[in-house]
């Protein structure tokens, strides 16, 4: 095609009717709910996507099961407010770590999606892999593909209508109930998960009231929902928007080639009559699981499932016209034939600050301490005088193991390192924590008028596990006025 062509078409690609933008495909102009029936896609990238869902949802279904030093692998018990991820225990005293781990996400979707468009939401997504490779495929089993799924939409309530939304529902809630079962897992670990379906009903009313909600949410996500998940409730689409630019490869149209549509004639000459590959033939828009019509350009419903492009490739392949048609390619590729530049300035600037943020992130891992302390001086205890040179504050001190063993700690005063005593309540100076657990506890200071530096002397306390300091407290003992030594 040469240049005052692809002007052209360029120039009436950009005339287009874009009124489709102002509406998703899901809903009518009555704003009532459109159901979409999907063609069932065929192709190498459908086929790739179906071995890369089979791995995930291995993965998926395995990880509750998977334990690193008698932890769970992952765990997310947001009720206990305590988190495992790859074996390490998390509390809420380690927050700052979870919102340096999230900053950190969110630049990583945000640097792969200037890069790569919605590549995430096609192959890698919870949403889509139940979706399209477990629940359609299961109502394709049952329903019959696009035209047979139409047909018995428009069927009156028959016996084979009847039949066959109560078998292939009684499967969904099925599926949905194993899926809520594994998502409990990951919630309160499968120690917990065993006892409420083992035990009496009677026993665990919260645990499978929780059970049978999450089955609930599910059922009617993949059975009804749908799509509407990822058009309507999921940011993402809509985060394109700020972060798409030309360079960004997505599944896009080659308009310069594919224009002007016609449909398809043997023996007829399609350059002559100025007519493109595209034989408008509806069979991208027929698989499109989002309702789009990919030929208008990127769109946020576009989740990058590659359907169209499997489609399109197969009627390439019948009329004997080079694949990719529809394709992972920039928009200033297509427009200009060139090469297009992924890691741009932008993207560079992105990749930079998120090196440093992970960097952070290993930093804090890695320096996190194995327990956490609070020692207070306890409020509103009088000031004791024990003699003329000696006075004594009261303390509360609570320890929290983040450790997945039972642990023994001691409290040593390391600041003033002369004239203070430290005791502890009870008859032994050794601290038990048992794994993962939280031990409190009341501790006396005995200080020296010779050491106090005016009304309040800083006081360092190291926890000591052994003969190893593991973390270090500074707190404050209240005394006389003392006039500060000069």
């Amino acid at each position: 095609m040469n240049p005052k062509d692809t002007e052209e078409v360029l120039k009436e690609t950009l005339e287009m009717d874009q009124s489709f933008r102002d509406s998703v495909g899901t809903i009518d102009a009555k704003g009532s709910r459109n159901f979409l029936f999907p063609k069932k896609p065929k192709g190498r990238y459908t086929n790739r996507r179906q071995m890369m869902s089979y791995v995930l949802l291995a993965i998926f279904f395995s990880i509750p099961f998977i334990k690193i030093g008698g932890q769970p692998f992952l765990m997310l018990n947001v009720l206990e407010r305590k988190f495992v991820i790859f074996g390490q225990i998390f509390w809420p005293e380690d927050f700052f770590i979870f919102v340096i781990a999230m900053i950190t996400g969110v630049l990583f979707v945000a640097v792969f999606t200037v890069a790569f468009g919605r590549l995430f939401c096609g192959w890698v997504c919870p949403q889509t892999i139940f979706m399209e490779h477990v629940f359609r495929r299961i109502e394709y089993w049952i329903d019959g593909d696009r035209n047979q799924q139409l047909r018995l939409a428009r069927m009156p309530w028959n016996g084979e209508k009847i039949r066959k939304r109560v078998l292939k529902n009684i499967i969904f809630f099925g599926i949905s109930f194993i899926i809520a079962n594994f998502f409990l897992m990951y919630i309160i670990g499968t120690g917990d998960w065993w006892e409420i379906v083992s035990d009496s009903p009677s026993q665990h009313i919260a645990g499978l009231s929780g059970m049978l909600i999450f089955s609930g949410v599910f059922f009617f996500v993949f059975a009804w929902f749908r799509e509407q998940a990822c058009i309507i409730v999921c940011p993402y689409g809509r985060l394109q928007g700020a972060l798409l630019d030309r360079n960004s490869v997505v599944i896009a149209y080659d308009y310069l080639r594919g224009e002007k549509r016609g449909k398809f004639r043997k023996s007829e000459d399609r350059e002559a009559l100025g007519k493109g590959d595209c034989i408008d033939c509806n069979q991208c828009v027929d698989v499109c699981p989002t309702g789009i019509d990919i030929r208008n350009g990127t769109q946020l419903e576009c989740t990058n499932c590659t359907a169209c492009m499997d489609a399109c490739d197969n009627i390439m392949e019948k009329t004997n016209k080079p694949k990719g048609l529809i394709r992972y390619d920039s928009e200033n590729n297509i427009a200009n034939g060139t090469g297009g530049r992924i890691f741009t300035g932008r993207v560079k600037a992105y990749i930079a600050i998120l090196v440093l943020l992970s960097s952070f992130f290993v930093y804090l891992l890695a320096s996190r301490a194995q327990v956490e302390g609070i020692f207070l001086r306890l409020p509103g205890q009088p000031l004791v005088k024990v003699d003329e040179n000696t006075y004594s504050n009261a303390y509360n001190f609570k320890l929290l193991n983040k450790t997945a063993e039972d642990k023994v700690y001691q409290f040593r005063v390391l600041e003033p390192s002369e004239g203070i005593t430290l005791k502890t309540a009870g008859e032994s100076e050794l601290i038990k924590v048992k794994a993962s657990d939280l031990a409190s506890g009341a501790v006396l200071l005995y200080l020296d008028t010779e050491q106090m530096t005016g009304y309040t002397t800083d006081i360092s306390i190291g926890i000591f596990e052994g003969e190893n300091l593991i973390e270090t407290l500074e707190t404050s003992f209240t005394g006389p006025f003392i006039k500060p030594k000069k």
